[in-house]
């Protein structure tokens, strides 16, 4: 069992309270999963219920963690700085676990998630290697700790899709406790039992959370239905209540008149009007504290939305976007060819995506596309890499980021734009190394929005995003006018946004969905 007790965790920065009073008990079996939109905390609570040291830097925490005999192991959305620097075998050996592992335990373990044991032993550095790759290597080593409590941030991440029915198997069937946040609806439907929802409501000043032992999505229902009785009851409760303080009105009025009109000749009908002014007033006393206990109006926090391209973004339906062929595709090294005779043709507002292994060339190849077409002069093009410090500056500020001309009324524009996506006004003015994966995600998006770009070129567009905002990406997605090439193993966005899915293989892009 693992077990908080009244924690509280506060940003020293801004002494915005993240978290008030959370109360969890976690018992063997329980797959919860922490939902909230983007710069709620989620990550932050995660980090404190592995180590509440990790979190120091810029939290203030109380509470108390109860773990007992548990062994917590733990998963971070992005691999420590200290870690990139090695080989994948020192990432390995300096475990003590792993040294505990035989050759056979090794081959089973990398088979199970598409490796060979030669991946051990690499000294290719961890920096080096494809985004999933990177997970997996965390995750294999994870499971050597024999850990009985797993604390997965983000473990969806830049996995193909075989490696995240892997991960959905992991979760369903691990005996113990998993605590899990991923962007992925599918995975989060498919194995949470368990919801912890973490919200920041009334402009993002209040805290608020939920643990609820439901699936997602019997959760998300039952939310929205309570949310609309509430809301129903509350609009009927309000209507009553104009109705009544409008009857109350009129009686007051009409007793205060005729009081006003009463002749000094008529004290005992006087003595009758002040006694039943008296009543009236009693009566508005009564209603007072019918008004208190009245249902309240739902408060819930709202997911993002803005429109991402305008008029000058669509895309001529009888345009040639590009018709790209590479004889040989190589890793960035030059030491090892991933794919050959890729050919790709895109005309008009098309959305493909291209899917494949971790390690096939997927990011290589779409820096080669941006790169092809960013040099293009007929179009413009905006890039969302997989790394956002590729294309972020992490000192700046989000406002100072997106300023092109110094003019107030632009400064103003983008942070109204900002706030729409639910920045506070405090957040707008940290540097952007200290928001959360997902703001940064935005801050990349609405520099989209900003540009005008007819095409957009995505690696993993929707990874950093919470479940609630995610069916809002989408939809921006699908509705922007112009064409968009992506890599993604989100199956919702593959499903939802792109109308061509192409298969990276060993010879070249094979098209393996085609919307009718």
């Amino acid at each position: 069992m693992m077990q908080i007790k009244k924690l509280t965790l506060t940003h020293k920065k801004d002494l915005r309270v993240i978290l008030e009073d959370f109360q969890l008990v976690l018992n063997d079996g329980d797959k919860a999963v922490i939902i909230g939109e983007e710069g709620n905390g989620k990550s932050t609570l995660l980090k404190w219920m592995y180590d509440p040291a990790l979190t120091e830097d810029y939290i203030e925490s109380t509470g108390e963690r109860i773990i007992g005999k548990e062994r917590l192991g733990y998963l971070p959305q992005e691999l420590p700085e200290a870690e990139k620097t090695k080989t994948v075998y020192e990432y390995f050996y300096e475990k003590e676990k792993f040294w505990d592992q035989t050759p056979k335990d090794l081959a089973v373990l990398a088979r199970k998630f598409g490796l060979t044991e030669e991946f051990f032993y690499r000294d290719q550095q961890m920096s080096e290697l494809s985004g999933g790759e990177k997970v997996k290597a965390q995750m294999m080593r994870l499971l050597m700790e024999d850990a009985t409590v797993l604390l997965l941030d983000e473990p969806s991440n830049d996995i193909d899709l075989a490696t995240l029915e892997l991960l959905e198997k992991l979760i369903r069937e691990w005996e113990h406790i998993v605590v899990f946040i991923s962007h992925d609806e599918t995975l989060i439907e498919n194995t949470a039992n368990m919801v912890i929802h973490i919200e920041q409501i009334v402009r993002k000043t209040k805290s608020r959370y939920t643990v609820a032992k439901l699936p997602y999505r019997t959760y998300v229902e039952e939310r929205l239905q309570n949310f609309e009785r509430q809301e129903q009851k509350a609009q009927s409760d309000r209507r009553e209540k104009a109705l009544r303080d409008e009857k109350y009105r009129k009686v007051y009025q009409s007793v205060q008149n005729a009081l006003n009109n009463c002749s000094r000749q008529a004290p005992s009908v006087a003595k009758n009007l002040k006694d039943k002014m008296h009543t009236v007033k009693a009566m508005n006393r009564r209603f007072e504290k019918e008004d208190a206990r009245m249902t309240e109006m739902p408060e819930q926090e709202e997911a993002i939305y803005f429109q991402l391209g305008g008029a000058e973004a669509a895309m001529p339906a009888g345009k040639t976007v590009i018709e790209y062929r590479l004889p040989k595709l190589e890793t960035p090294d030059g030491e090892r060819v991933l794919a050959e005779n890729i050919t790709l043709k895109i005309r008009g507002p098309e959305k493909i995506c291209i899917v494949g292994p971790n390690g096939a060339g997927k990011t290589t190849l779409l820096k080669k596309i941006a790169t092809e077409l960013k040099a293009r002069e007929d179009l413009r093009v905006d890039y969302m890499p997989q790394n956002y410090e590729d294309q972020l500056d992490l000192s700046m500020t989000p406002v100072d980021f997106l300023d092109s001309t110094g003019e107030k009324s632009e400064r103003t524009k983008i942070r109204t734009y900002l706030g729409s996506l639910k920045y506070t006004a405090d957040e707008m003015d940290h540097p952007i190394r200290e928001l959360s994966g997902g703001q940064k995600a935005k801050v990349l998006l609405l520099k989209m929005s900003l540009g005008n770009a007819n095409v957009l070129i995505l690696d993993e567009p929707t990874r950093n995003f919470s479940p609630l905002s995610g069916p809002v990406i989408r939809k921006m997605l699908r509705e922007f006018p112009g064409a968009i090439i992506s890599i993604s193993h989100d199956r919702k966005y593959i499903g939802e946004v792109c109308g061509k899915e192409y298969l990276l293989e060993k010879d070249g892009l094979r098209l393996i969905r085609e919307e009718k």
